[in-house]
């Protein structure tokens, strides 16, 4: 099943896409109504459509079992508990589905970027390291990295050069900073280059970091 979305366009004619991805319970309008292209202030010159989908329903058992937007199942909120990799499985594929149509539509795979926050920025990395063509980039924000344990197998070497962004909260109680640490030990043990920052923040985005986020975008992008 595809996935619904909401798109912001660029005033010219796009050239780049953020396909950014929400967190658990939420929806594509959380960001989609935080105006982030606003935010961001980018030149002209990168003119850069916004996809938020919205993840599909699906009980999450941390949750008792309660029915929420999610991209996969949660079952513990530990580095050692089970993974649902069929969940994150059938989010490839439709997350794939995304990037296809921006390519048909006429933006570069090395121009569209997947981003996200909390789980889905754990999307965001899941996707990205295994698609089968170049990508732009990588943000993956106050999020840990999901299957990876199979990554070394799983990565596709057209993404091997893939850039990443990463940033975390140093209060974050919910992905607590030592989760988002060792994904990134994770990735630089892989051969991966992680463009890391951490703030003095909780569980959420802060004006520092929308700054050095417009930084990695001008120099990906330009």
């Amino acid at each position: 099943m595809a996935l619904n979305y909401l798109t912001t366009e660029a005033a010219a004619p796009a050239n780049a896409a953020i396909i950014w991805m929400h967190g658990l319970g939420a929806t594509g309008y959380d960001f989609y109504t935080a105006n982030l292209p606003e935010q961001l202030n980018l030149p002209n010159s990168i003119a850069i459509r916004f996809i938020f989908p919205h993840a599909p329903l699906r009980p999450v058992t941390i949750n008792n079992g309660y029915t929420m937007p999610a991209w996969y199942d949660i079952h513990g909120l530990d580095r050692e508990s089970r993974e649902d990799e069929v969940g994150l499985k059938e989010t490839e594929a439709r997350i794939a589905e995304l990037i296809e149509e921006q390519i048909r539509l006429g933006i570069s795979a090395n121009r569209i970027i997947l981003a996200g926050f909390s789980q889905g920025g754990a999307v965001a990395l899941y996707c990205a390291l295994r698609y089968p063509r170049s990508l732009g980039g990588v943000i993956a924000l106050s999020t840990y990295l999901p299957g990876s344990k199979s990554l070394a197998t799983e990565a596709n070497p057209a993404n091997a050069a893939l850039p990443i962004f990463m940033a975390h909260g140093s209060l974050d109680e919910t992905v607590i900073l030592e989760w988002g640490e060792a994904s990134r030990d994770t990735l630089e043990t892989l051969g991966y280059t992680v463009d890391w920052h951490v703030y003095p923040m909780a569980h959420q985005l802060c004006a520092e970091e929308l700054v050095d986020m417009r930084g990695w975008l001008l120099r990906v992008l330009n």
